[in-house]
């Protein structure tokens, strides 16, 4: 990161915050909603963070390398992307925790194309929204949203990853 953008990202904090300051003096309802919206999207996420870092922490110490690469590398197959899937399903927090998540399956050796289809339906098939979403739309729609959507996800996952392994793409660590 240049000393630039540093100066570029402080300075539009610094506005962001000024805005929302003046929002509330002055009584401009926008800004005060936007602060407010801002405050507590803040608080949920301190609500989730935590306990999710902490459950990835484990799951880097606990979960072995061998059996990332056994069901979730380049030799596992289809399944691979059947058992992403039902990981991101259970995955809670949205995709705040599915990029950690993602990134340290990547870090384990799981293939690329894995980790599409895990952020993928990280975004698209968790369980609570699955639910919420039927119990508004209706479960017909949930399942042929899901029916349409997952094997969408699966094949663009694999061509995507097979395109920049060829490539050469690997995943810069930062540190």
């Amino acid at each position: 990161m240049t000393k630039h953008s540093n100066i570029l990202k402080t300075a539009g904090a610094a506005a962001y915050g000024v805005f929302v300051v003046f929002s509330f003096i002055y009584g401009y309802t926008p800004g005060k909603a936007i602060g407010q919206n801002f405050f507590s999207f803040s608080i949920a996420m301190l609500k989730i963070l935590p306990c999710a870092f902490i459950l990835i922490g484990l799951f880097e110490v606990w979960i072995k390398r061998e059996t990332i690469e056994k069901h979730l590398g380049r030799e596992s197959g289809i399944k691979a992307y059947f058992w992403g899937i039902l990981l991101a399903g259970t995955t809670v927090g949205g995709l705040y925790v599915a990029f950690p998540v993602a990134y340290s399956l990547y870090n384990k050796g799981a293939k690329l194309g894995m980790i599409f289809a895990y952020i993928a339906s990280s975004a698209i098939c968790r369980v609570p929204m699955t639910i919420f979403e039927a119990s508004f739309m209706g479960i017909r729609f949930s399942i042929i949203r899901l029916v349409v959507s997952l094997p969408l996800v699966v094949v663009t996952s694999m061509l995507l990853g097979r395109h920049l392994e060829k490539k050469g793409y690997k995943m810069v660590k930062e540190g």
